[in-house]
């Protein structure tokens, strides 16, 4: 990346944005960031692969942590099950896969203005319901199938499938699991991810990871406090007002469409 000192400042914070909504929802690090990131440049193939990075990082670390303090509680002479539903996972994923290799091919294929346009379509029906406080949601079997699909191919595409895929992972896995089990599946997808950018010899953009990689963290510790608060209060209000404005720049982004 070649830009400004302010570009570069913008990029950073938005990283920290992306690491605080990662840790503290247990998804969204991508969807809610990736808007933001194409306003300062137009590259989703630059962001992309920094964004997968820090998913493998921080999910893995999430995850291996929630499981670590279910072993110390069965240590401890608690009952406990597992942090990761892993049943329902290797369930869904089986619907998922065949759509998430379909949006891979996709994203290396379609052209930057086609993709950032798709971008930022999508997040503005994520808007939508975030704004009218009704996120997607989903209570039968067909449909279930359908956003998992569709959910695995937008995640192929850009990696913000995660609201399409949340929806029914929210009806079936167990709260206390959820947040843990959602880490899991976000590694294995990125993970298809990585190996497609590889196979491409798309570049990692690695020695941005020096810088933001700690900007994410720092995202991220804020992050796990306001996880805790988020379990015990109405996060209504919240979600409204990132509704609005994801719309608003998803709006600019589609009739200004960044150069």
């Amino acid at each position: 990346m070649d830009l400004l000192w302010y570009q570069y400042a913008l990029i950073g914070l938005i990283f920290a944005w992306s690491g605080f909504v990662r840790t503290s929802l247990g998804f969204g690090g991508a969807v809610l960031a990736l808007p933001f990131l194409l306003l300062v440049t137009n590259q989703p193939l630059v962001f992309l692969p920094i964004i997968a990075i820090h998913l493998l990082i921080f999910s893995s670390w999430i995850a291996w942590r929630g499981h670590r303090q279910v072993q110390q509680e069965v240590s401890g002479g608690a009952s406990s099950e597992s942090n990761i539903d892993w049943a329902y996972l290797f369930k869904a994923l089986k619907i998922m896969i065949i759509p998430k290799l379909i949006g891979v091919v996709g994203l290396l294929t379609l052209p930057a203005q086609v993709m950032t346009s798709i971008i930022f379509g999508i997040v503005f029906i994520y808007a939508v319901g975030y704004v009218l406080n009704k996120p997607f949601r989903s209570n039968n079997q067909y449909v279930d199938y359908v956003l998992l699909a569709l959910g695995g191919y937008v995640s192929g595409t850009s990696l913000i499938g995660a609201p399409l895929i949340v929806a029914v992972f929210a009806t079936h896995v167990a709260k206390e699991q959820l947040r843990d089990t959602l880490f899991v599946l976000w590694f294995i997808l990125v993970l298809i991810k990585m190996v497609s950018f590889l196979i491409a010899g798309v570049d990692l953009q690695l020695i941005h990871q020096l810088w933001l990689l700690p900007c994410a963290f720092i995202g991220h510790l804020v992050g796990e406090k306001a996880h805790r608060y988020m379990l015990k209060a109405d996060t209504g209000l919240f979600f409204r007002v990132l509704g609005a404005v994801l719309m608003l720049v998803s709006v600019v982004g589609l009739i200004h469409p960044p150069g």
